[in-house]
């Protein structure tokens, strides 16, 4: 089938889903993930596997401008105001998410390597599902302010503990574990990937004043956006970091940062639709039957991680009552950075490779269909999603 007609049909297909659920109410991003589950090669074959895994380009584009869009929310005087509490409130999170799964799976008996791998990969979580339910209802509050920079922010803080973890696994499987793998290499990858996004960020942020046109703006945003996202593929960094910060950046110098953000933000629903109609292509529901214990066990303790750390962190730094309550619910979406992260495991512990992608694909399927609806649930319970309009 011509690329040209498998994209159409999954936007069509995107759109149709998303009119059909509105009867339930529940989040479009849900909508597209089951749209493309039901055209793709798990249900009906419509979409094949080879077609989905061609259109990987589709899928790098789309998160980095995710990216961007979370970057755009960073501004300098917001970040003064809220001060340290997105940064403890990560640490705590995250580190408590990484401790239970790890414990928890050592405690039932299952082997110490395995059981760390999953730890780091469960602490990521997924930035375009969350960033979507909070476009589309619209969300305000300290619940919502809180969840944009510790979502960002979660990603660097998995990249570094999965080093560190696969390092003390590699070790104690028989290989060698040194500082550079554990600390350095991760750190390399952070520091120079927002030195990257830094460096375009400011470029795009001189640049956008040489430009009166809202369409010549929009181009030059999408120029330096696809210019990270090509950097990072040939240089091996994190593509959301490097995108966040060119928004970040971008929107704390330009005086046009309010006319890009908004030609940006009509630009990319399309796209959006189009990734997560894939992402839900991607979703093989074969693997459920075989993810046992240990999968039950990976989705139960990454929730009670993501919860209870979250509800610790916000009480350490006094943060609001409903960022205590709900704000863990809405860091449930898991997806590519997970994935991505059981790919690296699938290379350097081949051994682990099966256990490890059963349990994370499996989890990720129920994390991603159920994570938009229980973050919308959780906004809608903290008074931060107003009355709900036609979409």
């Amino acid at each position: 089938m011509n690329i040209l007609l498998v994209i159409g049909i999954a936007m069509a297909a995107g759109l149709l889903v998303s009119r059909g659920v509105r009867l339930l109410k529940l989040p479009n991003v849900t909508a597209f993930l089951v749209a493309g589950l039901l055209i793709g090669p798990c249900i009906s074959g419509i979409i094949t596997k080879e077609q989905v895994g061609s259109m990987h380009l589709i899928t790098e584009v789309a998160l980095g401008f995710i990216a961007y869009a979370i970057g755009g929310e960073f501004k300098l005087t917001y970040l003064k105001k809220i001060g340290k509490t997105p940064i403890v409130i990560t640490m705590f999170q995250g580190l408590a998410t990484a401790f239970c799964v790890d414990v928890g799976l050592i405690l039932c008996g299952f082997d110490v390597p395995l059981s760390l791998l999953l730890g780091a990969i469960a602490l990521a979580t997924a930035p375009a599902a969350t960033l979507m339910v909070v476009r589309q209802y619209k969300a305000r509050g300290n619940v919502t302010s809180m969840l944009l920079p510790v979502v960002a922010m979660d990603d660097a803080l998995g990249l570094m503990v999965f080093s560190i973890s696969a390092s003390v696994a590699e070790a104690m499987m028989g290989g060698e574990m040194t500082v550079a793998s554990m600390v350095l290499a991760p750190l390399y990858e952070i520091c120079v990937s927002l030195l990257v996004g830094s460096v375009l960020g400011l470029i795009l942020g001189v640049c956008s004043r040489f430009f009166a046109s809202r369409g010549n703006k929009l181009a030059l945003s999408i120029a330096l956006v696809l210019a990270g996202v090509g950097l990072c593929d040939m240089w091996g960094l994190s593509s959301l970091l490097v995108c966040m910060m060119i928004g970040a950046v971008m929107v704390n110098i330009s005086q046009q940062h309010e006319t890009l953000m908004e030609q940006c933000d009509r630009f990319t629903p399309p796209l959006f639709l189009l990734f997560f109609v894939l992402s839900g292509a991607e979703l093989d529901l074969s693997v459920l039957p075989q993810v046992g214990l240990i999968g039950v066990l990976y989705l139960l303790l990454r929730c009670m991680g993501k919860w209870g750390g979250t509800m610790l962190g916000a009480a350490a730094v006094k943060a609001d009552s409903n960022v205590k309550k709900y704000l863990g619910l809405t860091l449930l979406p898991q997806a590519g950075v997970a994935i991505g992260m059981s790919q690296m495991v699938s290379i350097r512990f081949p051994e682990l490779a099966g256990t490890v992608t059963t349990v994370v694909l499996a989890c990720v399927l129920v994390f991603e269909l159920l994570g938009p609806v229980i973050t919308k649930i959780a906004l809608t319970k903290a008074g931060e999603i107003p009355a709900l309009k036609k979409a």
